[in-house]
Parts: C-alpha cells; sequence; structure tokens
C-alpha cells in the first residue's frame, strides 16, 4: 500500500518503520529532514511537502505537535494535503488535537470525496516503539476498515468510537486519566523518600496491588534512574489538558483535578522544563 506520513518526531519515527517493516511503500515529509534521514535509509521516499506526500499516497497519516500544526499541514494553499487531489484518499491524523478541527478536517474531505479519521495515541514512546500503541478513532467505519491494516502494524488496540472528533474526545479522557495518575505516582515517590522508605522497593511492591498504573510501571524507574528524556514532552501534556479544559467548559463541566495538573505542568515548564518528559514533574519537588 502507498503510504504518507507527515511529522517523524518521536513517536513518528518508530511509526514509520513499522509500516516500512510490514511491507508498505512510505513517502514522508517533516520540517527538519535531518530528523527523516534514518527513515530515508531504511527505504522511506523523502517529500518536500505534505502536498507532495499526499499526490503520493493512498492512505495519508500526520502527526505534528499543536492543532495550529494539524491546520497548517492540511489547509496551507500552496503546500499543504488539501492542495492536492485528495479524492478516494483517507487523511488520518494522529496527533492529539481539537475535536473542532477534526470535524473541519472530515468536512473538508468529504467535499473533495476523500475521507478522513481523527486517531490519535496513547502509550508514548515506548508504545510506539514496541507498535503496541492505542489507537482512538473518530470517522466513517468505510474509512476505518481502510486504514485497519494499517493500524495493525503499529497498535495493539484501536477501536472506532463514532463520527468524525470522537477520536480526539476519547483521548482527552485518556489524558485526564493521565494526568491523574502522574500526579499520584509523583506523590507517592515524594512521599515515599520522605518516610526513608526504598523507592524502588515500593514501586516494585505497588506494581502488584490495587495502585498499579501505567504511568507508575513505565515512568517511576526512569525518575529513579533520573532519565528525564521525553517519551511524551511536558509542553505536549500542557497543550492537550488545555483543550481538555476548554472543551469541559463547553460542556459546563468543572474538572478540579485535571485543572490542577495543567498548573502544575504549567509551572514546570515555567521553570525551564517544557521540552523533558512528563515524568519531569518531580523536579518541582526533587531538585536533583
Amino acid at each position: 500500500m502507498k503510504v504518507g506520513f507527515i511529522g517523524t518526531g518521536v513517536m513518528g519515527q518508530s511509526i514509520v518503520k513499522h509500516l516500512l517493516n510490514a511491507g508498505h511503500e512510505v513517502s514522508i515529509y517533516t520540517r527538519t529532514k535531518s530528523k527523516a534521514d534514518d527513515l530515508i535509509a531504511r527505504g522511506a521516499n523523502w517529500c518536500v511537502s505534505a502536498k507532495e506526500v499526499a499526490a503520493a499516497s493512498e492512505i495519508i497519516f500526520t502527526m505534528v505537535g499543536y492543532p495550529s500544526d494539524v491546520e497548517a499541514t492540511y489547509f496551507d494553499t500552496e503546500k499543504g494535503i488539501f492542495a492536492s487531489d485528495v479524492s478516494n484518499k483517507v487523511l488520518v491524523d494522529l496527533t492529539t488535537s481539537t475535536p473542532t478541527l477534526a470535524e473541519k478536517i472530515e468536512q473538508f474531505a468529504r467535499e473533495r470525496q476523500g475521507f478522513s479519521l481523527d486517531a490519535p495515541v496513547s502509550g508514548g514512546d515506548l508504545g510506539a516503539q514496541n507498535g503496541t500503541l492505542t489507537i482512538m478513532v473518530g470517522g466513517s467505519s468505510e474509512a476505518y476498515e481502510r486504514v485497519l491494516p494499517l493500524f495493525e502494524a503499529f497498535g495493539k488496540s484501536y477501536r472506532l468510537h463514532g463520527a468524525a472528533g470522537k477520536g480526539q474526545h476519547t483521548k482527552m479522557a485518556n489524558q485526564i486519566m493521565v494526568a491523574g495518575t502522574m500526579l499520584g505516582m509523583t506523590e507517592m515517590l515524594v512521599y515515599s523518600q520522605s518516610a526513608g522508605l526504598d523507592l524502588k522497593n515500593v514501586v516494585e511492591t505497588l506494581a502488584g496491588g490495587a495502585a498499579a498504573n501505567w504511568s507508575m510501571i513505565n515512568y517511576s524507574p526512569r525518575i529513579l534512574s533520573q532519565d528525564y528524556t521525553p517519551g511524551f514532552f511536558v509542553k505536549h501534556f500542557i497543550k492537550d489538558l488545555k483543550i481538555v479544559l476548554d472543551e469541559a467548559k463547553n460542556m459546563g463541566i468543572e474538572l478540579p483535578m485535571t485543572q490542577l495538573a495543567e498548573q502544575l505542568y504549567e509551572k514546570l515548564a515555567t521553570k525551564g522544563f517544557a521540552d523533558d518528559g512528563t515524568q519531569a514533574l518531580i523536579k518541582l519537588w526533587w531538585s536533583n
């Protein structure tokens, strides 16, 4: 299958490798070409714009940073995806973005006889590397069935949640849960250290009981080894939490824990850690 992929960052790199390993012809574009050198060496075709990727592909994935990046990638009049003919093609946005933008992309694609899916993922860098991402999809069942073999190449769990925008809403629910577990893990470590406990032993013990969760199991070992490299950037998590809170406001609901998480991560970013992984939240308590 001819596949396009735009945005080869921390997670995109691994996803493209899985698609290449599955035997697909993959055309790629990213703003900094050097970040794609390894993928080009593995057989990916380099394109000079999102428009060129779309022209060369049947199914086009995007995985960029912010909703504004998604907007530019699709709607730039000269170099964007919609500057190309997208008839009978499927556009799949893996970025965590806004439900409203997902609906806009779907409308534009449909008007041009194409299809679109909003399909944000969860699982971080490890999930991308291992091909075990969770993929939350919004869009038509027809488009979903066409892309399903590709989801199987880099995901472990994938499900269609409804019409355009529902994938993004599901990802917001995911980020609410992650915010809670990240705060819980951080406070657990702070408390355990202050109590004079062996932190490694505490983590191993809690992992076998009701306190077990993905954040603790995957991020506590990184914290204990002082590894703050990004499986998921602090700055991107702040973006996600702001989307959650905006959507909650539109729905007329309050999410006090998510609001606290957003405030704490904003504080972390102002201290200079926006490009660290989300596990760096511990730095608000531990200076080294």
